[in-house]
């Protein structure tokens, strides 16, 4: 593990330069594209690990689980130990964590060790998300801050869409272990790139709060928890006293936050309304990207009766259209208001949406792949003036706290969004894909709406 002892108290004010400023992108782009990607890249291959490993479809799902609870219970407490500790450490550690879970589950021999694996795989990259967005602030000039949010949210982006696809293409030349031993070359690469180029960045003096890192991981877990029985039709019993011990830790969490100068749920930030307002854009945003995720491949290929392979190609329009667009985003959050900006952009990703559910049965491939691009157009215009005035909006010394909540919001939203989709699919069969796409439209409008109000904070 990287030294947790003081590092160097030399803090570059207005971010880094030169060769310097290269490799500290290059590190972190590295790092949180894999972390990204991993939570998405083993749905691919989850019958296959199921019958290596002799477990069953339904317990496999604790292979992606996993991962995604650990991260969601995790990143608030690590970006709060980033302020107190520096955030290049929590990254250094989250990328050596995030080294050794990928190694773990290469090895695994049953699915309970895979299982295990994967939580400390989560454990990294909890640390490397909770304070990824805190480096990318120390790492630009305050007025280069839009053209690097918007390149790391392309980043983030297009990794979050491509997993599947880089899953396939591993796939078709190795067996599953190698999904996870991948990683290992480029964790290297990325952990020798950060070792001397990261930013030194102020450091807190309060203690960490162990009893409220419990609780925010007890409530976003069990909340996660409950929204993933509910989606699946569990026992009645099990999804209320889940829901219910997630806002019992909520509240008791709140109460013990109030009043405290740099609380780690960052209740002080929350009171900001511009801060506010861009975390529900941003959860409702994810949650609109996630039932689009989840219900397109169904409506391409159940619905309109394309083949898998032509799914794949057609929804890669999606993230190209995305990477072009985000740092062109980026840079215009510069001079634009981000409220205005988010908001047209989510406009025109609910118009891709509303466009696509209305298509015939039998559309031309350019009448899909325009669709998509429409959707990747309007996600990517909104996501980088949004995460700038999250992280403009929060104080220097807040950069931690303020890019914890801003990935929670992600997780969160994503998990509303999958937990949505299982039930519209669970309960109306039938129509579930035309219906799922059609209410992401509605959750993409409600976000706009969200959005533009900021013009009046």
């Amino acid at each position: 593990m990287p030294s947790l002892a003081p590092a160097p108290q030399h803090l570059e004010p207005d971010g880094l330069q030169g060769a310097r400023r290269t490799r500290a992108i290059l590190a972190t782009g590295l790092v949180i594209a894999m972390a990204v990607i991993d939570g998405t890249i083993t749905n691919v291959a989850l019958p296959t690990i199921a019958s290596d490993l002799h477990a069953s479809p339904a317990a496999s799902i604790w292979i992606v689980n996993a991962y995604q609870l650990a991260i969601a219970m995790a990143l608030l407490p690590l970006a709060a130990l980033g302020e107190i500790l520096g955030y290049s450490r929590i990254y250094r550690a989250g990328v050596v964590a995030f080294i050794a879970g990928s190694l773990a589950c290469a090895l695994s021999p049953s699915l309970p060790v895979l299982a295990l694996a994967r939580v400390l795989q989560g454990l990294g990259g909890a640390g490397i998300m909770s304070v990824n967005a805190a480096l990318v602030r120390f790492i630009y000039p305050r007025h280069l801050l839009g053209h690097g949010v918007g390149l790391n949210t392309m980043i983030v982006a297009i990794s979050s869409a491509i997993g599947p696809t880089i899953a396939a293409a591993i796939l078709s030349v190795a067996d599953w272990p190698a999904l996870f031993a991948i990683n290992l070359p480029i964790g290297a690469v990325a952990l020798l790139a950060a070792a001397k180029s990261l930013p030194h960045t102020p450091r807190a003096t309060h203690r960490f709060d162990t009893a409220s890192a419990l609780l925010t991981a007890g409530s976003l877990g069990l909340m996660i928890a409950a929204l993933d029985g509910g989606a699946h039709l569990a026992p009645l019993p099990l999804v209320l006293g889940a829901a219910l011990a997630a806002c019992l830790c909520a509240i008791v969490l709140v109460r013990r936050q109030s009043g405290r100068p740099a609380p780690l749920l960052p209740i002080d930030l929350l009171r900001l309304p511009i801060f506010a307002l861009s975390v529900g854009t941003s959860a409702a945003s994810f949650a609109a990207q996630m039932l689009a995720f989840v219900a397109l491949p169904f409506y391409l290929e159940t619905t309109l009766g394309q083949t898998a392979v032509k799914t794949g190609v057609l929804l890669t329009a999606w993230p190209l259209a995305l990477a072009a667009i985000a740092p062109v985003s980026g840079r215009l959050s510069d001079r634009i208001p981000g409220g205005l900006l988010g908001g047209v952009g989510l406009l025109v990703f609910a118009a891709g949406l509303l466009l696509t559910a209305q298509l015939h049965t039998q559309p031309g491939d350019m009448a899909l792949a325009w669709r998509m691009a429409l959707c990747g157009l309007g996600f990517g215009l909104f996501q980088a003036p949004n995460a700038r005035i999250i992280m403009q909006s929060a104080p220097r010394d807040r950069s931690g706290a303020a890019g914890g909540l801003l990935a929670t919001a992600r997780v969160i939203g994503q998990s509303i969004g999958a937990a949505l989709a299982a039930l519209i699919f669970a309960v109306t069969p039938a129509g579930a894909t035309q219906l799922s796409i059609q209410i992401a439209a509605a959750c993409a409008i409600a976000a706009a709406c969200v959005s533009l109000l900021r013009l009046k904070v």
